[in-house]
């Protein structure tokens, strides 16, 4: 059996003009995983030698910096005269260069989804000091072939924007540079605000906004050119999108997004007022994330722990009458009001209103699923809720599972100031 290093060879995924990328297997860890290795002739010393070495160490340097679920994980690397490879994270399903031709497009709704993901990995690359440098469709892998969860790779042209004080030039692909790159101009995070403006541009209408003979004439094009608009192109590209695609790509950085968290607030946005929800059950992932965000109680976890309970926590719309906790049953689980309002009740007595952002069930928590609820809860209107479950909750990371119960006992401490002061007013 062919091998790299320890790594059992399965078959050829790709080849590029610098590298080869296998599936491979790790059988220590029992894992696949892809390998990107330098084509040997390349390991011989040449002009080209240590610009692609620089890129490969780019990548490895990455390992284990940038843990997040929309990136993809670098395992090893092994760089040295002999053999140039990194080892990474197999992720199986394809790229988005499949949907960016007339007749591949995705629905909007799907497209939205994508680009919102991308949004939030490449911030929480940019809050780790790191700019991409490269983004583009053959950059953003798919999870499987028909899902919207995605990870961004090739970190190979990255600059470390903390660190780093001189930029290598010459490195990206052209169709999807900014015009400070096209110009060699310092470079930080808003150069891939535009290249993946061009990327949604391209999934929007299934072409490229510039399309010059040649790289000088591209770079031409980018640097004082306007495209024209989406709509030009496609005429059902919502309004919204289309002007979320214009700011993004701004050749003026002062008209750009200035932070990815106003590109992505933009995608939650548009999609919530074109109504692109196709299920009102089970709003998408965009929503959901920037629903957690926004609320007081998880306003320390981090994205990355935002995301987790995104995939584990259930969400339900509930209608007026609902009892949503029955007092006296049994249950190993707890909710967060979404949007809505619930009543509390014990015997019959009003004993709070529950509205957005507040949690409810927390005590079971405590008590391991074998405690009796001790009020009901019903919801006066129609309810949005998050149920999370006990045993989802024991399977998450453990800084997810501490921001939980910190955030339990500040709810505690609040009850307990408000018993105290109805008390003391009686």
């Amino acid at each position: 059996m062919e091998r790299i290093g320890k790594y059992e060879i399965r078959r050829l995924l790709g080849e590029g003009a610098s590298s080869s990328v296998y599936l491979g297997f790790d059988p220590f860890a029992q894992r696949e995983v892809a390998i990107k290795r330098l084509h040997p002739e390349l390991l011989r010393v040449t002009d080209h030698t240590t610009l692609y070495h620089h890129m490969l160490l780019n990548e490895a340097a990455l390992a284990g910096k940038l843990q997040h679920p929309h990136i993809v994980q670098i395992h090893d690397a092994v760089i040295d005269d002999r053999d140039a490879y990194v080892v990474m994270e197999y992720v199986p399903g394809g790229t988005l260069e499949a949907f960016t031709t007339e007749g591949r497009l995705l629905p909007f709704e799907r497209l939205v989804e994508i680009i919102f993901k991308c949004t939030r990995a490449l911030d929480h690359a940019y809050l780790q000091g790191v700019t991409h440098r490269d983004i583009k469709p053959a950059n953003i892998l798919l999870t499987s072939p028909t899902g919207q969860d995605i990870k961004i790779s090739d970190f190979g042209a990255a600059i470390f924007t903390a660190t780093e004080t001189t930029q290598i030039s010459g490195i990206g692909s052209p169709a999807y540079m900014s015009p400070e790159q096209v110009r060699e101009q310092p470079l930080d995070h808003r150069t891939d605000i535009y290249s993946l403006g061009v990327v949604m541009y391209q999934l929007l209408t299934g072409r490229l906004p510039f399309a010059g003979s040649n790289n000088a004439s591209m770079a031409y094009q980018i640097a004082h050119e306007t495209p024209p608009p989406p709509s030009s192109i496609r005429l059902d590209v919502p309004p919204e999108l289309e002007a979320i695609v214009s700011r993004a790509m701004q050749r003026d950085l002062a008209s750009r997004y200035a932070t990815w968290h106003e590109f992505s607030h933009d995608l939650a946005q548009a999609y919530r007022s074109r109504n692109l929800v196709t299920d009102r059950l089970e709003p998408p992932d965009s929503e959901k994330f920037e629903r957690l965000r926004a609320f007081r109680f998880f306003r320390e976890f981090s994205d990355i722990e935002i995301w987790e309970i995104v995939r584990f926590g259930e969400w339900h719309l509930v209608a007026p009458g609902t009892v949503v906790m029955k007092e006296g049953e049994p249950g190993n689980y707890f909710c967060f009001v979404i949007e809505g309002k619930l009543r509390i009740v014990k015997k019959r007595h009003l004993l709070n209103v529950l509205s957005a952002g507040d949690c409810f069930g927390e005590m079971a928590l405590f008590s391991a699923g074998r405690g009796a609820r001790t009020a009901s809860v019903e919801a006066t209107d129609e309810t949005r809720i998050l149920t999370i479950r006990a045993p989802a909750l024991l399977r998450a990371s453990s800084l997810c599972q501490m921001h939980f119960y910190k955030g339990f006992l500040e709810v505690l401490a609040s009850r307990l100031s408000l018993a105290n002061s109805r008390i003391a007013g009686i």
